[in-house]
C-alpha cells in the first residue's frame, strides 16, 4: 500500500559523503530535493578511520572546496589534528590529511543539511525505483511514499546487498550494523542493471583507557596548519595526538594459524577487496618475509574513549582479534569496543556510466561513490557533487558538468572509472594521472572555483576573495623577476644551513627561488626593495608561488602536452559507429570501442586493448568521412 508523498526534481538515496554532497549541489542549483537515508543518525558517518585527506585524496577535498562542495569547510571545523604528506618529497604532491572528530563532524553535516533551503532530508528506506521509457519517473520507500521525481542519484555506499563478516558470523548488516538495503538491490536487478559484488573492511575500536600509550611512537600534527578550504580565515589548531605501532612475529604467527576462520580464506566472500588497502591477514600472507606491519593508532574523538587502529582491518573472529592485538607492544591490555570486519556489497560497472555519471540503459538515474566502485570518503563526495550537479542540469535541459582529467583529479577519477573501468575497490593515487604537477592542491582554486562560480555554486563574497588572491600571486610572481638579491655573509649562512650554495654575485629574487633548497620566505627577508604595508602572501599562496617558479620548465612541458591531448578531445566520434566496419582496427581494440563508445578520440586513446596504431587507423577513418575533421597538433 503506498500513496503519493511528494513531487521533486531530485531524489538522493544514501545519506553518506556522495549523497551529502548530492543533495547540497542540488538543492544549491534551486532543485526541490528529497534526500533519503535509513537513518538520520548516521549522516556523514566515518565507519572506517576518522580522518579526511591523505595522497591525492587532499587533492581531491581541496578541488571540491574550490569547486563549490562542502567537505572540506565542515573539516577544517572539527579538525583535532592535521598534517601534510609527502613534505620529503617535491612540493608538487604534497597532501593534507586532517584526523577529524567523528561525531561534531556528523552535528555539523547534519545541521547544514536541515538548513538547507530547497532540501528535506528524510529517514526511510528506497526500495524501488521506478521508470518510464527507460527514464526515472520516481521512487517508493519501504513505509510505502511514492515519490514522483525527474532524477535520482544513487549514492547507497556499502548499504546495497551488504554483508558483514566476522569468523564464522555472516549476517546481513552495513556498516556499523545498521541494515543493509537488499529490495532497492533486487529492483536495480529488475531494471537490468548490471551489478557486482566488491568487498571492503574495517578495523577494530579499542578502549583508549586500555593501551599503553607511554610505549608507542608519538605522531605530532604539524604546527602551521593549513586547511582544507581556500575561504578558511580561522587559527587551526591541533587538539589530539595520534601514535604509530607495529604488529610483530608473534602476531603474525597467530593470524596465520588461524586463517582458515576468516572469511577473506575461507571462501565465503566473493567479492573483491581493495588492492591498495588489504586486511593485516592478507598483508601476513602477501609479504611472509616482512616481520612486522606498521599500524596507527587514531582517537575517534575530543569526547570519545574509543580509538581507531588505522592497518589493522580484519574478517578474523573476535576472540582471535584480541590475542593477536595482546601480542603488540602496548597492548596486552587491550579492550575491544567494536570489532573489525569485513563487509560485501553491490555496485555498479562503472564503464556502464557517462561521464557525467548518468547510467547509460537509465536515464536520469546518476551514480556516485561506492555505488560506482569506488573506495574513500574523498573519492565518494567528489563523485556526489558531480552527479548532483549533473542530476540538477539534467533536470533544466542544460550543457553537463564534464570535469576533464586535465583539469582535475576529480576527471582523472570519473574518467578512469568509465573509460577504463576497474576490477578491484578504485582509489585515487597520484600516479593515476599523467598531469599531477598541474594538478595540486595549491592551485586547485585557480583551476576550478571559475567553474563553480560559472555553476552558482561559488558566492560573489567567496569569488571577489579568489580573485583577490590570484592577483596576489600573479602581481608577487610578476616582481619577484625584476627583484635584485645582493650577497651577504647572514644570505651565505642560511643558504648554507639549507644545503644550497653560496653566492658572490647579486642573482634575482625569480633565478635564486628556482633552487631546489630555497624558499621564498628565506629570500624574502634579503628583499630591500619589499614595503612593509604590502599584503603578505598566505602559506598557500607561497607554496603555489615556489611551485610554479622551481618547476617553471616542466610545467610549460605539460601544459603542452595537455594541449595536444587537448586537440584530440575535439575530434568527435560519432555514436553511430560502427567499429568493426572500419578496416585496420584489431579485433580487441573493436570489441572495447564498441563496449565504451568513447566520445571523442582522446578517450578511445585511454582504453585498455585500444593501441597507437589503432588510434591512427581511426584519424585516417575520420578524415576519410570528414567528421568535422581537424588535425590535431602532434
Amino acid at each position: 500500500m503506498s500513496f503519493l508523498f511528494d513531487e521533486v526534481e531530485v531524489v538522493v538515496v544514501g545519506g553518506g559523503h556522495a549523497g551529502i554532497e548530492a543533495a547540497l549541489a542540488t538543492s544549491g542549483l534551486s532543485k526541490q530535493t528529497i534526500l533519503v537515508t535509513m537513518s538520520l543518525d548516521s549522516l556523514a558517518n566515518m565507519p572506517c578511520n576518522p580522518s579526511i585527506g591523505g595522497t591525492a585524496k587532499g587533492q581531491l577535498v581541496r578541488e571540491l572546496d574550490a569547486i563549490g562542495g562542502h567537505m572540506g569547510r565542515i573539516c577544517d571545523k572539527t579538525l583535532i589534528q592535521c598534517r601534510v604528506l609527502n613534505t620529503k618529497k617535491g612540493l608538487a604532491v604534497h597532501s593534507l590529511r586532517a584526523q577529524v572528530d567523528r561525531t561534531a563532524y556528523h552535528v555539523e553535516m547534519k545541521n547544514l543539511l536541515e538548513s538547507r533551503a530547497n532540501l528535506l532530508v528524510l529517514q526511510d528506506e528506497i526500495v524501488s525505483i521506478q521508470t518510464k521509457d527507460s527514464k526515472v519517473c520516481g521512487v517508493l520507500t519501504k513505509l510505502g511514499l511514492e515519490i514522483k521525481t525527474k532524477a535520482v542519484v544513487l549514492a547507497c555506499g556499502t548499504f546495497l546487498g551488504s554483508k558483514v563478516f566476522i569468523g564464522d558470523y555472516e549476517g546481513n548488516s552495513g556498516p556499523d550494523g545498521a541494515a543493509s538495503s537488499n529490495e532497492l538491490a533486487n529492483s536495480l536487478k529488475n531494471l537490468g542493471i548490471q551489478l557486482r559484488r566488491f568487498k571492503t573492511g574495517t578495523s577494530a575500536r579499542v578502549k583508549k583507557s586500555s593501551i599503553d600509550f607511554s610505549k608507542l611512537a608519538i605522531q605530532k600534527g604539524d604546527e602551521n596548519l593549513t586547511g582544507f578550504s581556500f575561504d578558511n580565515e580561522t587559527v587551526l589548531k591541533n587538539k589530539a595526538i595520534c601514535h604509530i605501532c607495529a604488529t610483530n612475529e608473534r602476531t603474525h604467527e597467530i593470524i596465520l594459524k588461524n586463517l582458515n576462520k576468516t572469511a577473506l580464506y575461507s571462501g565465503k566472500i566473493e567479492g573483491v577487496g581493495p588492492l591498495y588497502c588489504p586486511s593485516i591477514e592478507d598483508k601476513v600472507v602477501r609479504f611472509k618475509g616482512k616481520p612486522s606491519h606498521q599500524f596507527f593508532i587514531e582517537p575517534i574523538g575530543l569526547n570519545s574513549g574509543e580509538m581507531y587502529l588505522q592497518g589493522l582491518s580484519t574478517s578474523l573472529p573476535f576472540d582471535v582479534q584480541l590475542q593477536f592485538l595482546k601480542t603488540i607492544e602496548g597492548f596486552s591490555d587491550v579492550e575491544i569496543m567494536r570489532s573489525a570486519y569485513a563487509i560485501e556489497y553491490y555496485c555498479c560497472n562503472p564503464l556502464h556510466l557517462f561521464n557525467t555519471l548518468e547510467h547509460k540503459q537509465i536515464e536520469c538515474l546518476f551514480g556516485a561513490g561506492q555505488f560506482n566502485g569506488t573506495s574513500g570518503y574523498e573519492e565518494a563526495a567528489v563523485q556526489g557533487f558531480v552527479a548532483g550537479v549533473n542530476a540538477a542540469l539534467k533536470v533544466d535541459g542544460k550543457e553537463p558538468l564534464i570535469l576533464s582529467r586535465n583539469g582535475s583529479l576529480i576527471g582523472t577519477l570519473i574518467d578512469d572509472l568509465t573509460i577504463k573501468g576497474c576490477e578491484a575497490p578504485y582509489r585515487m593515487m597520484m600516479a593515476r594521472s599523467e598531469n599531477r604537477l598541474i594538478l595540486r592542491h595549491d592551485n586547485a582554486d585557480s583551476r576550478l572555483t571559475p567553474i563553480g562560480h560559472k555553476l552558482g555554486l561559488i558566492s560573489e563574497q567567496s569569488y571577489e576573495k579568489f580573485c583577490k588572491r590570484e592577483e596576489q600571486v600573479k602581481k608577487e610572481l610578476a616582481r619577484i623577476k625584476q627583484v635584485v638579491i645582493k650577497p651577504s655573509e647572514e644570505l651565505n649562512q642560511k643558504l648554507v644551513k639549507r644545503g644550497a650554495q653560496q653566492v658572490s654575485q647579486p642573482h634575482m629574487f625569480f633565478n635564486l627561488l628556482k633552487r631546489p633548497n630555497v624558499n621564498y620566505s628565506t629570500l624574502l627577508q634579503f628583499d630591500c626593495t619589499r614595503a612593509e604595508q604590502e599584503s603578505e602572501l598566505n602559506s598557500n599562496q607561497i607554496n603555489r608561488l615556489e611551485v610554479d617558479v622551481k618547476y617553471e620548465g616542466y610545467i610549460a612541458k605539460q601544459e603542452k602536452q595537455i594541449r595536444k591531448m587537448q586537440n584530440l578531445e575535439k575530434m568527435v566520434l560519432p555514436k553511430t559507429t560502427d567499429y568493426f566496419q572500419i578496416i585496420g582496427l584489431k579485433k580487441e581494440a573493436q570489441l572495447q570501442l564498441s563496449k565504451i563508445k568513447p566520445q571523442n578520440l582522446g578517450q578511445a586513446t585511454r582504453i585498455y586493448g585500444v593501441n597507437p596504431s589503432d588510434v591512427a587507423v581511426l584519424l585516417v577513418w575520420l578524415k576519410k568521412h570528414d567528421f568535422n575533421f581537424k588535425k590535431p597538433k602532434l
